[in-house]
């Protein structure tokens, strides 16, 4: 059975929790990178016997608008999907009831979702380490039973929770800048999931495109980019109590 990994993960976490899941469901994955900001996804088309694990990030309870807009211009042709929203042990709100719509809005046949959990991608000690081993065993148990309802030829979509309309979105408004150790290598423009920065000069970055995604940070070889450390502060109180509690993945099958 070959699988369509298709994944939207900036700083690495989603695809993460996405390998875990797609690499106990076969053995024959076919990689499709959402976070590319060049690519060209309308050349992607599945047919019908194919399935699909479609990833992507909780951004304040919503889909990242990127990975709307570019799972939106692949052919699903009724392809089953597997949905996965990983989150940062906040809450992922409406996020899995957007990525359904839009899945099957592209075509795709939604037989069943996923919710797990990443370290946060903007305050990184939150999830430290996660997706772990217990993550890993837990997801490893689900694609069990997703395998067995898609040999069953089972195409019943499951009930997915959220909200329509959907929460209003917003982004965290923090944009990385690079400091001191910056040498201008151009890295994170050419990785900059939306091409918000300047490739001749990193520290111009178009604030009302940047995501909030944290990629920059995340790949700068030199350690180069960071947010504004007063705003990180009070997002890093501002989330603790909601996300102190360990949460645990959920299947919806």
């Amino acid at each position: 059975m070959k699988v369509y990994e298709i994944c939207f993960s900036p700083t690495g976490g989603t695809k993460k929790a996405a390998d875990m899941l797609a690499e106990a469901l076969s053995d024959e994955i076919q990689a499709v990178d959402l976070t590319d900001g060049k690519g060209s996804f309308s050349d992607i088309t599945l047919e019908k016997k194919d399935v699909a694990l479609i990833a992507v990030p909780s951004y304040g309870g919503r889909v990242p608008q990127p990975a709307i807009q570019r799972l939106s211009m692949i052919h699903g042709n009724g392809a089953r999907a597997v949905l996965v929203c990983v989150y940062g042990n906040r809450a992922y709100e409406d996020t899995l009831a957007e990525l359904q719509d839009t899945a099957k809005q592209s075509g795709f046949c939604v037989i069943s979702a996923v919710s797990a959990i990443a370290e946060h991608s903007i305050v990184r000690q939150i999830a430290a380490g996660r997706p772990d081993v217990q993550d890993q065993k837990t997801l490893r148990e689900f694609a069990g039973k997703i395998r067995t309802k898609l040999e069953a030829e089972d195409n019943s979509e499951p009930a997915i929770p959220g909200n329509r309309p959907y929460k209003k979105g917003g982004g965290a408004g923090m944009v990385p800048k690079p400091g001191k150790k910056c040498v201008k290598c151009g890295l994170c423009s050419e990785k900059c999931p939306v091409q918000a920065i300047d490739p001749e000069d990193p520290g111009k970055v178009d604030a009302k495109t940047c995501i909030s995604c944290m990629r920059c940070v995340a790949i700068c070889p030199h350690s180069a980019r960071e947010v504004n450390r007063v705003m990180l502060s009070a997002a890093s109180v501002m989330l603790k109590k909601a996300c102190a509690g360990r949460k645990e993945c959920e299947l919806y099958i």
